[in-house]
């Protein structure tokens, strides 16, 4: 069985953890360790009670998540904070954090793979946040309808299209999760669509005033691809099974 010490080393080296900044809170890397080894990985978008229960059924030993444990202050153990304490010690469960370098990765980020998995290749960053590029570009050249098949073939249930871009489009910006930061900075790096996860309410008004294209497909959905892809690396470098958590979160 692999060591807690070797696969927290080896995610910490491929996700880059140390050459990316991220948000206050996010606190990427090992979050809550476990008693040293591990027989399973599991992979999760958030670090909630019902993922770790699961993950403690499945038999999990080490859980990746994309959204961890520390988004606000640590509150006192008790309540439900006592609760994923407990689910987790008694399951001898460790938590592994991986926000941004799980997005901006060039091969097992949440961006590039969306890409890839609507046929896509990316070829270009921007929206810098600390020294990195957090939102991708990739080349298109196919009509809007060809784009919305293809991301109604994968995000059907979470899909919501705001058309008032280009009706052939040339190259599509992409930032999974919150696309609000990357809106208003599509027309200086020259696209006019952007595939993302959620945006407020007022960029309706702003697509239609600045001709944009802005394709939501859900933040869970569009953040699934990163952890998969991490916990598929691990379980093959080691030798141990993986397992997906989900939790069907429609948003």
């Amino acid at each position: 069985m692999p060591s807690l010490e070797e696969i927290t080393a080896f995610c910490d080296e491929r996700t880059r953890l140390a050459e990316v900044a991220d948000f206050p809170g996010a606190l990427n890397g090992l979050q809550f360790a476990n008693r040293g080894s591990v027989a399973k990985i599991g992979a999760a978008v958030d670090a909630g009670l019902v993922p770790f229960r699961e993950a403690a059924s499945r038999g999990i030993q080490f859980l990746i998540v994309h959204h961890g444990m520390f988004w606000t202050p640590f509150p006192p153990v008790t309540g439900l904070c006592f609760e994923k304490v407990r689910t987790l010690l008694e399951a001898d469960c460790a938590v592994y954090g991986s926000h941004l370098p799980l997005d901006l990765h060039p091969e097992i980020g949440n961006n590039a793979l969306l890409a890839r998995q609507i046929g896509l290749e990316v070829t270009d960053s921007f929206l810098d946040f600390e020294g990195n590029s957090i939102a991708k570009i990739a080349p298109a050249g196919f009509s809007r309808s060809e784009l919305t098949d293809r991301l109604k073939e994968h995000y059907r249930d979470t899909f919501t299209a705001v058309e008032f871009g280009s009706a052939t489009i040339e190259k599509v910006a992409i930032l999974t999760g919150s696309g609000s930061s990357a809106v208003d900075r599509l027309k200086s790096v020259g696209v006019d669509t952007l595939i993302t996860g959620e945006l407020k309410q007022n960029f309706f008004n702003y697509a239609q005033e600045e001709g944009l294209n802005l394709y939501c497909c859900g933040h869970y959905a569009t953040e699934t691809h990163g952890v998969r892809a991490l916990a598929a690396e691990v379980a093959d470098r080691f030798g141990i099974d993986w397992e997906f958590i989900p939790t069907d979160c429609p948003f």
